[in-house]
């Protein structure tokens, strides 16, 4: 019951964050993209903040043994960047780009209710549908 309770408090501040940043806003995210027009550098502080949790985070993390509530840190164990990870990568910058949002935000955004961000939702869903059904067979 622990871990449910700390997964949800974590997915509410996550959310919360997302949306006091503005990370749930498409336009604020493409100007930030923008460095050659209208560029908004005020994400880079969302980002740098970010970092910063990070890496305090990190370092107390490795300090302990196993985390609070599983008896393993779960790490991976893929350490070669093969050319699955760069067309993954290419992909999720050019949506980042294009529509403004990448799937944390658009997940939190789903209680706004409104049409683009429910058809960037079902266009996700049907990629992940499509890599399921076609390349992981």
């Amino acid at each position: 019951m622990k871990s449910v309770l700390t997964s949800l408090i974590s997915g509410l501040l996550f959310g919360a964050g997302l949306a006091i940043s503005g990370m749930m806003n498409p336009a604020k995210v493409v100007g930030f993209l923008d460095m050659l027009g209208n560029w908004d550098p005020s994400l880079a502080f969302v980002m740098g903040g970010a970092l910063a949790v990070s890496f305090i985070s990190y370092r107390l993390a490795a300090a302990r043994s196993a985390p609070l509530f599983a008896t393993a840190f779960q790490t991976p164990t893929q350490k070669q960047i093969d050319p699955r990870l760069i067309a993954g990568a290419v992909l999720f910058g050019l949506g980042w780009g294009i529509a403004g949002l990448c799937p944390g935000p658009a997940v939190a955004a789903l209680v706004t209710g409104t049409t683009d961000i429910l058809i960037f939702v079902g266009a996700m869903l049907g990629g992940m549908l499509v890599y399921r059904v076609v390349l992981e067979r």
